[in-house]
């Protein structure tokens, strides 16, 4: 199973959303520079590590903008352990307005 397809297993399964994607944006990151094993190395661009998650769920309701973000990064602890690199959360109640 790919790392998107648990990211988004895991988010419906806990959080029943209204709407959900679940966007690889590892691609977009071609070329930054990060820390592997203690030496710098420049990342390809390749695989899942960047991701960008935008839900809909009713369990948002009344929580703030950090609290839903806790919760996701809850969620997906193991993934976020385990080679995911970079999460970017929109979250959103129903019947609030999105920018997407």
């Amino acid at each position: 199973m790919s790392m998107q397809s648990r990211i988004e297993a895991k988010l419906k399964q806990a959080l029943s959303p209204e709407r959900l994607e679940v966007i690889n944006e590892s691609h977009l990151h071609a070329g930054h520079h990060h820390l592997e094993s203690g030496h710098q190395a420049t990342f390809d661009g390749t695989g899942e590590t960047h991701f960008r998650v935008r839900i809909v769920a009713p369990s948002f309701a009344g929580m703030s903008r950090v609290e839903r973000h806790r919760a996701v990064n809850g969620l997906l602890a193991e993934e976020l352990k385990s080679g995911v690199h970079a999460l970017a959360i929109e979250a959103g109640a129903p019947g609030e307005k999105t920018r997407w």
